[in-house]
Order: C-alpha cells, then structure tokens, then sequence
C-alpha cells in the first residue's frame, strides 16, 4: 500500500528528528540497539536486526529487536552470515522479499526460531566500506514491505553510517587515551626507577628500591631477585618482598635451566606461568601451597650479560597482559645496568684500598720501620759502650727514646689516615679546630687558622663534609709529604661559596706529576668538590710549599627534572 504525501513527509520528518538523536550518541553498543529499534517502527516490522562487519566483512555483532530472551535462548547459535544475510553482505543494494522461503539463496531457519516471511535488507555503507545491514522481517498489517519501507531504511542507513563512524572514531580516540595515559604511567615508573638506580652505586639499595617500585605498580603480592653467582651456573635469592617470605626462601637456589629462573637465565627471555599448580617446570611447591596462581619471571640484562632473574607472583587469576610484560623487561634491563655498575663501583673500591694499603705499607717500610731499626741499632751500639762510655751510652739513650716518640707519633698519623676522624654535629668551625688540634699533637708544627665572620652553621652538612675531609687530607699531606713547619688555613664566604685555603711552606711538588708524587689523596679532594657542584684549585713549586684553594657552593644546588 502506497504512502500518502502527508504520511510519508510525517515518516520523513520523524526519521530526521530520530537521526539528530543518533549522531549525538557516542556509545556504540547503544547507538547499534537504538538504529534496529528505530528501523523496526519506521518500517512497521515486527522484528529487526543489525549485523555488525569487521574491516575484513566477517560478521561479529547481531543485535536483535522483537525477540524475547528466552526465544534467543532456545536457538542454538546465533546467525554466522549464511543465506540471505551472506548475500547482503556481498552486495551494495537493498533486498526486498515476499517470501523468504522462496528465495534461492535461503537456507532456512535453526530449532526454536520465530517464523518469518517477508524480509527486508539494506547495507550500511560509506563509500566503498560495509559497516553492517539492516533486517526487517514480518510487516505488521500487510504481507509484504513496499517501496517506501525501502526507502526510509535507506534513508536510516544512510544516518546510521554517519553515526556509526561517529562512534568508532570517539571509541578509537577514548582506546587512545588510554593508551596514552597507561604509556604516561609506564614512563613514571621508568623514569623513577631509572632515577633510584642512578642515584646510587648501592647494591642492596638499587635491588631494594627497584624491587619495591614494581610491585606496587603491578599490584602483586610478591616479588624476589635471584643473582647469577661466579659460577655463572648457581642463581641464588638475594632479596624476597611481599607475602608468603617462608614459602619463597623455601627454595632460594637454582641452576641454570632449572626451574623457572633458571629456564629463564638460559633462554634470557621472559617466562610467564598462568597455573603453577599444574606447571612442572615451576618446582616451588610450597609457594603453590601458599596460595599463588601466576609467576612473571624476566631476566636482569646488561648487554650480553646476565646479572640474574626477577620474579613477581600473585594470587590473582587475571593474567599479565603484553604491555605489562614488556614493562617489566625493560625495567630487567635497567636494573641489569645498575647491577652490573653497583658491582664495577664495589670492585673499583676494592683496587682503590687495595693500592691505598700497598702505598702505605710501602711508607711504614721505607719510614717508620726503618727508623724503628735505626732505633734498635743506636740502642745495641749504647749496650756496647755501656761500661767503657757512660755518657755516649745517655746520648744513644738520649737519641733512641726521641727516635722512638717519632715513631710513634708517625703512626698515630697513619691511624688518623686509615680511620679519619669524622665531621660529627658541632659544626664545620669546630671540627676543623679540632683537625688542626691534632696535627699540632702528632707534629710539633705550627698551624694559624683565620676565622670567619660566619660560623658555617648554615652550610648544608654535606657541604661542610667536604671541606672537613679536603681540610684532613691536605694536613695529613703537610705533615707526611711537604714537611712542612708551618700552614694557614683560612675559611670565609661570598654571597654564593663558601671558601677554603691552606698554605704550607713544605717542599712542595710539580704539579705535572702529582697524580705519582702523592698518590689518590688530591683525586679524592677533587672528588668531594665535584660532587656538591664546587671545585678546587691546587698551586705548588719544588721547594715553595703548596697552597689549596677549594669552594663549595651556599646552598644544595636544584636540578630541574
């Protein structure tokens, strides 16, 4: 039956006031329920449905409007784009049939389905691309869907695309936003996990720290680092956080390629078990025991270098997805790095006090020994001339007992050395008075120190650390190496620095061979200044005395991250 020119420009009108309604939605899932609802009272159908495409034309969504959920139930599969609905998916026009029986391309319906006679389909499309269909079954109050049934559900396609598209791309950008803003918490992480492995040479800080971090960011009940010995065959636990502490240390060894750090250390790639109650690569039944259902285990990479494996465990059954994954390996390979300079530093210290006691004990045997043994040697020639001279016997006395003070005096120099005095809380004023109360102790020289106005107490301590250990060093320097009879210290302040000099009227050294002259004592003053921002200056000549100019700044300098 045709429509009036009232009654379709009524259906025209109501179908752009209802169109207006679907470009405004932005919720896919509703925008789909609300066009098959809207097709089934424009075109007067008793049932409708909307199939939804994948970019490769593959049915994936089929919503359903007039069928009750106990009828939906009953059927036993939804539609997979056979018959009719396959050939509408393949074509770029409307299909309009009386009967759906007699079409050639019908293969009937499954148990449990309504009847249905005449069917309308119309593609959803925009431009080349098939976003879905349009089906109608059953015209309520005639036979059969006519022309202009046909052409308002074209109509309703055609807005029905627009909207669609419209909800992809908010659906795509809100997927993007997600993304970022979890990209944007992976890069907090990172970059906190970088700064606590940069800021310290620390191994059991760096461990601690990078241990902590992830599992409260990954929200897992427990985490352990196991450490690739000598051997480079036994990985060993160095540190567990979380629950269940009795049950991991349980078994806190592993071989290469047993069990899952060591499958790990061998492949060097990451593990994950999803059910380790039925995992017989797991090998920890006792933290099956405790509770857990899922391990992620990743190496701990520098370079081509295993420093060893990390491991996080839960209890939960959701399990880690990719991106999770790929954040953990990186921070394996960062903690890797760290690792690997924590124990380059820690070996590096060694050498350091290795070469410091061979130079010391070089200076006992070449000083204080050999002035004990000339001591011993005056006191044997006294024993001989003990009854034929009497008063040479006082003098070599006289000369053994002055040798012997010196010696003693030489190596209470050294034990100040080997276990320097620290700054304490009393202030950089006092501690250096105190440094220059023992140098005139141990040596008999005379030392003037220059007070400042200020009393540095509003020096930061690390600061004044620095200028306290440069300060003992350079006396323990006058004293061992220059010789020196007399040294001024002076400290004062500009609007920014802090300042120290000392000068002594020692024997000096050349500066182009410092490093050979006096050992590591001027490359670690060099240090400490670097290491609060300051700088230090060193002048000497052969026979003219040294003098020491360090700065350090006011206040702790700000880095802007």
């Amino acid at each position: 039956m045709l429509l009036t020119r009232e009654q379709l420009q009524e259906r025209l009108f109501a179908l752009h006031r209802a169109s207006l309604a679907l470009v405004k939605d932005v919720s896919l899932e509703h925008l789909l329920e609300q066009i098959a609802t809207l097709a089934c009272e424009q075109a007067g159908a008793q049932y409708a449905a909307l199939g939804v495409l994948d970019d490769e034309g593959k049915l994936i969504n089929f919503i359903s409007v007039g069928m009750s959920d106990n009828q939906i139930k009953k059927m036993p599969h939804p539609p997979v784009g056979r018959g009719l609905l396959g050939e509408l998916m393949d074509t770029e026009r409307a299909l309009r049939i009386p009967v759906i029986q007699d079409h050639p391309k019908s293969v009937g319906f499954p148990d449990h389905h309504p009847e249905m006679v005449p069917f309308l389909g119309v593609p959803i499309r925009a431009g080349d691309q098939q976003f879905g269909q349009i089906y109608l079954t059953n015209k309520i109050g005639a036979p059969e869907f006519d022309a202009d049934d046909e052409m308002i559900i074209q109509m309703l396609a055609s807005y029905a695309s627009v909207a669609i598209q419209n909800a992809r791309l908010v659906e795509q950008m809100r997927e993007r936003d997600v993304t970022l803003t979890r990209r944007n918490v992976d890069m907090i992480l990172l970059n906190g996990i970088a700064s606590t492995l940069t800021s310290s040479l620390e191994l059991d800080e760096i461990l601690n720290k990078t241990l902590g971090l992830v599992i409260n960011y990954m929200k897992v009940e427990a985490g352990e680092i196991f450490l690739l010995e000598e051997d480079k065959e036994t990985l060993r636990m160095v540190l567990h956080r979380g629950q269940a502490a009795e049950a991991f240390w349980n078994r806190n060894v592993f071989h290469v390629g047993e069990g899952y750090p060591g499958l790990v250390a061998k492949t060097r790639k990451p593990m994950v078990g999803t059910h380790l109650n039925t995992d017989t690569n797991f090998l920890r039944d006792a933290v099956v025991q405790a509770g857990f259902q899922q391990v992620a285990c990743i190496p701990l990479l520098s370079g081509e270098n295993l420093m060893g494996v990390i491991n996080f465990a839960t209890r939960r059954t959701d399990p880690f997805d990719e991106r999770s994954i790929e954040l953990l390996v990186a921070v394996g390979t960062w903690a890797g790095l760290a690792i690997e300079n924590a124990r380059l530093h820690a070996n590096a210290r060694r050498l350091a006090i290795l070469e410091e006691r061979d130079r010391i004990g070089m200076d006992l045997h070449d000083g204080i020994i050999q002035s004990i043994y000339g001591v011993g040697l005056a006191l044997e020639g006294a024993q001989h001339a003990l009854e034929d001279d009497p008063q040479f016997t006082k003098e070599r006395i006289q000369h053994a007992i002055t040798g012997l003070n010196q010696a003693i005096r030489d190596i209470r120099t050294y034990i100040l050395d080997l276990r320097p005095r620290q700054l304490g809380n009393d202030g950089l004023l006092s501690g250096i008075k105190r440094l220059i109360a023992e140098y005139r102790a141990n040596t008999f020289s005379e030392v003037k120190l220059t007070e400042p106005d200020s009393d540095f107490k509003e020096l930061p301590h690390s600061h004044s650390a620095v200028l306290f250990h440069i300060c003992q060093e350079a006396l323990a320097n006058a004293a061992k190496h220059a010789k020196a009879k007399n040294v001024q210290v002076a400290l004062w302040t500009t609007e920014d620095r802090a300042l120290m000099e000392i000068r002594d009227d020692g024997k000096g050294f050349d500066i182009d061979n410092m490093k050979t002259s006096i050992g590591h004592g001027l490359a670690n003053m060099h240090t400490r200044a670097h290491a609060v921002g300051g700088e230090i200056d060193i002048s000497s000549s052969i026979d003219e005395g040294t003098t020491l100019l360090v700065w350090v700044p006011r206040a702790v300098k700000q880095h802007n991250n």
